[in-house]
């Protein structure tokens, strides 16, 4: 997600999601340096990053490898000067910039780290694209897993969840699991139960494209009101490039085919720091995505918040959501599958408290903090390097 640089002098971040990552890091180093799209804006919006420590080294925006890679020219000595001013080298991947910066750190000899938080190679089935497009991102797809697959063989690593261990480690790689997470010790909530009103207010959130699977949820919310359940939708998230406008069309036109346009909403992108206190205000959350994730961290967010989960059992999210247990999982997400499941979270009340209460369990296992601190240990029993200890927190 692209970062700027507001009027009054915070460095903040559209989204959110990263700019949290980078504060619970910024403990562990004197120096966090940023080399990330910047875009021209000055306004107070998105998230802003608290670390005082950190610092920009600014690439022209870009949103994916279409707009990335006609800049290369004016993009690869940006990257070279920047790696040799620094001491170690972190890539989450997958993203256009990272082999350039990972080829430039094994050249200059700097010890570097990866977070694997995604499969573009699974995404594949469902890319939108087509004709001369779809060869293109068949092409950008294989060099980026090859890419991934050089600096997992080549540098310590960690992946998001079960799914995306298996295939980095069925190369050979030793590769660490870990959860990407936003969530702060400070975000739990403590509510007990949900949907005690009506209408029953159901949540999605996730980025707006085929990837996702938003478009069956109109289907489904038809089906729960015609089971007699008063039910309304919100969906947050951005829409990505094309293929998400023609995505949220396509939502649209479901839900007027559907008869329920009136119960579900497109909110459209909200910044972390508003998004967070919201998930309070729902009853249920759904997100029927498709492969391709590793954890979507929406998930820990949703149990933080005390809200019961539904979702689809692919990729790393049956490593984090065990069914009836923490959360509700779909082998397909067809609507009948999730009218079914929303369903139950509505009427079974034994069934939905537990949900919640061990959602907030799983969600104080994968804080950031705890990320972050098993994370460190391991940069420095691997890389062979000393970093700064956090500070504790005073006691309240």
């Amino acid at each position: 997600m692209p970062f700027w640089r507001a009027a009054d002098g915070t460095l903040r971040e559209l989204e959110g999601s990263f700019a949290r990552y980078v504060d619970s890091l910024a403990p562990y180093f004197d120096e966090i340096s940023l080399c990330v799209p910047v875009v021209r804006r000055t306004d107070g919006g998105g998230t802003a990053v608290r670390a005082a420590n950190v610092t920009l080294a600014p690439l022209p925006a870009f949103d994916g490898p279409v707009q990335f890679y006609p800049r290369l020219p004016l993009i690869l000595p940006r990257i070279a000067a920047w790696v040799r001013r620094i001491d170690l080298l972190h890539c989450r991947v997958p993203t256009p910039a990272a082999a350039f910066a990972f080829a430039a750190a094994r050249r200059m000899r700097r010890p570097a780290f990866a977070l694997v938080v995604g499969d573009l190679r699974a995404l594949l089935p469902t890319s939108p694209y087509a004709g001369a497009k779809r060869l293109l991102w068949r092409a950008y797809t294989e060099f980026e897993e090859r890419a991934i697959g050089w600096m997992t063989r080549t540098s310590l690593t960690f992946v998001n969840g079960p799914a995306l261990a298996a295939k980095h480690a069925a190369g050979g790689a030793r590769v660490l699991e870990t959860t990407t997470t936003t969530i702060g010790d400070g975000d739990i909530a403590s509510r007990s139960d949900t949907c005690g009103g009506r209408p029953v207010r159901a949540l999605a959130v996730g980025r707006i494209d085929p990837r996702k699977g938003l478009r069956v949820l109109p289907a489904a919310i038809q089906r729960v009101v015609d089971s007699g359940t008063n039910i309304t939708l919100d969906i947050v998230g951005p829409t990505v490039g094309a293929p998400g406008d023609a995505e949220r069309a396509a939502i649209v036109r479901e839900a007027a085919r559907c008869r329920v346009a009136g119960r579900v909403s497109i909110v459209g992108a909200l910044p972390l720091d508003r998004l967070l206190p919201m998930y309070r205000d729902y009853d249920l959350f759904v997100l029927p995505t498709r492969p391709g994730e590793g954890i979507p961290r929406v998930l820990l967010e949703a149990m933080s918040a005390g809200l019961p989960i539904v979702t689809t059992r692919v990729a790393g999210i049956p490593g984090l959501i065990a069914h009836e247990t923490n959360g509700l999982l779909v082998d397909e997400p067809t609507s009948d599958a999730l009218a079914a499941a929303m369903l139950r979270i509505v009427d079974d009340d034994p069934l939905r408290r537990s949900l919640i209460a061990n959602g907030y369990a799983t969600a104080r296992a994968y804080t950031l903090e705890a990320q972050a601190a098993k994370m460190m240990a391991a940069v420095e029993r691997e890389l062979h390097v000393t970093l700064r200890r956090p500070v504790a927190a005073p006691a309240v």
